[in-house]
Parts: structure tokens; sequence; C-alpha cells
């Protein structure tokens, strides 16, 4: 089984871990993440970690579809106090910075983050791989073509889950060449794929244990679970809660998931029923 080097010490991912969404922006396509105010922040950020949350994962660029863009500058200003105010109030806390830009990534790693969450896998800042491997720090990488602004306007796929796993080898390859010991793969649910393709290429996540590296599934509240259901992102938890069991089934290491307590949940169950089986 993997484990990553978090802040000097190794996590065993045997048992899968849950990652928090914590969105500093006003644009992030599910409201229930979206914290701005300081207080807020410091209060989401508790309540996570005592719901079970092994990671924090902290953005304040929203890449839904139609989002608008954010400057460099705006997305320092969003992150690094919220960064900085949940390191000094819970200092065990892995923060995770989700970004593609390698100068927020540095900055963020400087005032505290642990982890880099990249959707462009190094493709939209080619120094993100530099910065991952200076500093030692876990890092996302995820399956997404172009921009968040372009990326359905590229869906054509020869093979979806053959293309993708073709793109991790080759994106996993770099980050060894870089000097990345500790990568884990994101195949990108909602990013570059349409709705079939997101369930098509969710069926076959079993294969993504051929990779070496961790697994993390991103599928919580999205739109290939409340489109499906004729519903909202808001109505989504139940949704959600179903493939996460099936994504842990599956191999899945780490939930990405705004609903910490029942990501957890599904994790005790799964965990549970493992150790009950004959």
């Amino acid at each position: 089984m993997y484990t990553l080097n978090c802040k000097g010490s190794l996590l065993d991912l045997s048992t899968p871990k849950a990652m928090g969404i914590l969105n500093i922006t006003t644009d992030s396509f599910f409201e229930g993440s979206r914290v701005t105010d300081s207080a807020k922040i410091l209060s989401k950020a508790a309540t996570m970690l005592e719901e079970g949350a092994t990671f924090l994962d902290i953005g304040g660029y929203s890449t839904r579809p139609g989002a608008q863009e954010v400057s460099v500058d705006e997305e320092l200003k969003k992150v690094i106090p919220a960064i900085e105010a949940i390191c000094k109030e819970f200092p065990e806390a892995i923060v995770s910075i989700d970004t593609f830009r390698s100068k927020v990534a540095q900055s963020a790693l400087e005032a505290g983050a642990s982890m880099i969450n990249d959707i462009s896998g190094g493709g939209m800042d080619e120094a993100m791989l530099s910065v991952a491997a200076s500093h030692q720090v876990p890092y996302i990488m995820m399956h997404m073509r172009g921009t968040p602004h372009t990326m359905m306007d590229d869906t054509e796929y020869d093979n979806i889950t053959t293309d993708v796993l073709l793109y991790f080898s080759e994106r996993l390859a770099a980050a060894r060449a870089a000097g990345i010991n500790d990568v884990i793969v994101d195949p990108g649910f909602g990013f570059s794929k349409t709705l079939a393709q997101n369930f098509e290429l969710f069926d076959h996540l079993e294969q993504f244990q051929h990779i070496d590296a961790p697994l993390l599934v991103g599928i919580s509240r999205k739109s290939m679970i409340y489109k499906t259901l004729k519903s909202t992102a808001f109505d989504a938890l139940n949704g959600t809660t179903a493939l996460h069991s099936i994504a842990l089934e599956k191999g899945a290491s780490i939930l990405r998931a705004h609903d910490v307590k029942e990501a957890v949940e599904c994790i005790t169950l799964w965990k549970n029923l493992k150790q009950h089986s004959f």
C-alpha cells in the first residue's frame, strides 16, 4: 500500500483518507463550499478536522466551466491569509493548495501548506513540478485538457480510460524525472469529459490500480451526479455517497469531498466490511 511524506511523517494510505474542500471564492459551483470570511474559514476547517478530514484543500480559483478568471495577485490574496490562519490555529493540519500556478504554490508552501493539488498536472505552468520537487511535498496531478475555460471544447477520445491512463504514464514520468517522490493521480471527473465519459471512466476506475500511485477521486456533488438525477448540487449528497462507496471498492485512496462527515462514514463502513469479508 501507499504512504505519503507529509510534514516529515509518513502517512499510511492503507486505509483511505478524506480531503475536505475549502473554496476561498464566491464563484465555486457548490455554494456550501464557499468560505471567504476569516472566522468562517477557521470554523469550517475546525469542523472538517473534527469530522475526520486528513487533508484540507484550499483553493482561490474556481475551475467550474464558465467561471471568471482570477489574477495571480488576487488568488494569492485569497489563499495565503487562509492558509496562514489555518496553519496557526491547527499546526498539525495537512493543508493542500489547489492551484495550477507555481507562484501561488510556492507562496502557499512558504505559508504552511504541505501538499499541491494541480488540475493541470503541470501542463499550465512548467515550473510547477520543480516547485513540488524542491519542497518535497506530495503532488496531486489531475487529468484535464486545455484550460478551465476551454476544457469542454476537447472531449474527443479514442478510448477515455486508455487515453487518461496514457496521460498519467507520461505525466508521472515527468514528475519523477523532476524529483517528486509522492505523486497522487486524479482522473478529473467533470474536466474535459462528457457526462457519458465520466461514467465510463468511473466504471473502469479499478484499472488505475495498475499505476504506481495512489488514486484520488473527486466527484463530490458534481454535475455527473446531479444532472443524471435531474437535481442540483445542493441535493447531490446522497448520490455522492453512493459513488464514494463504489470508488472505495475500485481502489480510491483519497476522497476529495465537500461533506467530510459522510465521506469518513463511507470509509469507516467500507473498512469494516473489508475486515469481515472472507
